[in-house]
């Protein structure tokens, strides 16, 4: 079993033992295992998901932020872990829209333009957990 504790700005989401986390690197799925060699890597928005057992899954729909895996702990902190049960897609087709019209309105390599670009990854990856 692996330790796992997952962590937003407004607290403690989940913390417990799981047989696998499943979630999305910068450079791709990843899967953690117990006794997984160290790792630090960059989260993106994607469906966060805790093998707790063979027959349950805790899911979550994560946002960007960092994973840490070190001594059989894996510890995610991330801005959001939100259950796909409250996800509004209404309101996230906004925040989508929003998004793409911030990205053509603003100029490439700007801090906006990066900002826009990270709201629509964010609004995209929810949408498809909650659909």
């Amino acid at each position: 079993m692996l330790d796992v504790e997952v962590l937003t700005p407004e607290g403690e989401v989940f913390d417990g033992e799981v047989r696998q986390v499943s979630t999305r690197t910068e450079v791709g799925e990843i899967g953690i295992l117990a006794n997984h060699a160290p790792l630090l890597a960059a989260l993106q928005p994607a469906e966060l998901r805790l093998h707790v057992s063979d027959s349950e899954v805790k899911s979550y729909a994560q946002s960007h932020g960092w994973l840490q895996v070190f001594g059989n702990r894996a510890r995610l902190l991330v801005e959001e872990a939100i259950d796909p049960d409250d996800l509004d897609a209404g309101a996230l087709k906004e925040q989508l829209s929003d998004a793409e019209q911030r990205l053509s309105e603003s100029e490439k390599g700007s801090a906006d333009f990066a900002r826009a670009e990270k709201d629509r990854d964010r609004a995209e990856a929810f949408l498809a957990i909650a659909g």
